[in-house]
């Protein structure tokens, strides 16, 4: 397995100058996001794939175990803050359990058996999108349940770092980012961890873009429930409707908190109306304006 080789490069890191060992480090990490380029037609052919499954009421399955685990947790835990997406649409399968976020549970990786199982109890079916992450693309346990979604009829993306990795074998759309050596032998969590926090950026972004929930590139779907994000409503209001701040916060106090109901108040519509709208074109803000125009 590439990930796991030894580079010659760094035979003399521990002995290297501080600033030499993080200019190699660095220049490891820059690889890492060059390499996610050659995945970018296996992360569109994804992406539609996985759009259709969630307009069809799916939900969004990371499986993982140690780092990579942990990087589709850290990505899947944003899109209800960010984008409103329901967060009973998102499960995490983590080889040891959630525990195993903060520790490591010795042996959970190698559970064949658990991970088919979490596939089972998770209830998985063709209207999921299950994602498999592992550097070395040969972790048993997300390799089994990612066999198993597959056969339950899933949509399912594996993300890997090892050309001809079981993991791939097993998904429906294959991820491969070829990181190549770490700087320190086996390290995934450098280069190929990165690598896979990128292809996640990217694919999770792109799904809540097609599924309606960004408006000229502004993050329209979000629910303002905090200070912060009532601040940010009311600035997006205000940029797309065109209007004052002071207005932009009424409309948002109307709605709510929801962004997309205040823009359509804001475009001369009763808070009943504007839900309407956005029922007839799902939730699609850009669909609903342009009925607001004609």
């Amino acid at each position: 397995m590439l990930t796991e080789r030894f580079s010659p490069r760094y035979l003399d890191l521990d002995a290297w100058p501080t600033s030499e060992m993080l200019a190699a480090m660095y220049e490891g990490q820059l690889y890492a996001a060059a390499a996610v380029r050659e995945a970018l037609g296996a992360i569109t052919e994804a992406v539609d794939a996985a759009v259709s499954a969630l307009r069809r009421g799916g939900r969004i399955v990371y499986v993982g175990a140690g780092t990579s685990g942990r990087i589709g947790v850290q990505d899947g835990a944003e899109l209800t803050p960010t984008y409103g997406w329901p967060a009973e649409r998102v499960i995490f399968i983590m080889a040891g359990g959630l525990a195993a976020l903060v520790e490591s549970v010795e042996g959970a990786e190698d559970d064949e058996a658990a991970g088919s199982q979490a596939i089972v109890d998770a209830e998985i079916g063709p209207n999921d999108v299950v994602i498999g992450l592992a550097a070395s693309g040969t972790t048993p346990y997300t390799v089994a349940a990612i066999r198993a979604a597959s056969e339950a009829g899933a949509v399912t993306i594996a993300i890997a770092n090892n050309p001809r990795a079981p993991l791939l074998e097993v998904a429906r759309h294959k991820i491969l980012v070829e990181t190549g050596p770490e700087v320190i032998a086996g390290s995934t969590r450098m280069k190929a961890g990165t690598a896979q926090k990128i292809v996640l950026n990217l694919f999770s972004t792109a799904l809540m873009v097609r599924l309606g929930r960004v408006y000229r590139g502004l993050m329209v779907h979000m629910r303002a429930i905090n200070i912060k994000l009532k601040r940010r409503a009311e600035r997006i209001v205000q940029e797309v409707v065109g209007c004052t701040n002071d207005e932009a916060a009424y409309y948002v106090e109307q709605a709510a908190g929801d962004v997309k109901t205040a823009v359509l108040i804001g475009l001369g519509l009763t808070p009943a109306e504007a839900a309407d709208l956005l029922a007839r074109h799902e939730g699609n803000l850009r669909a609903a304006i342009q009925e607001v125009a004609r």
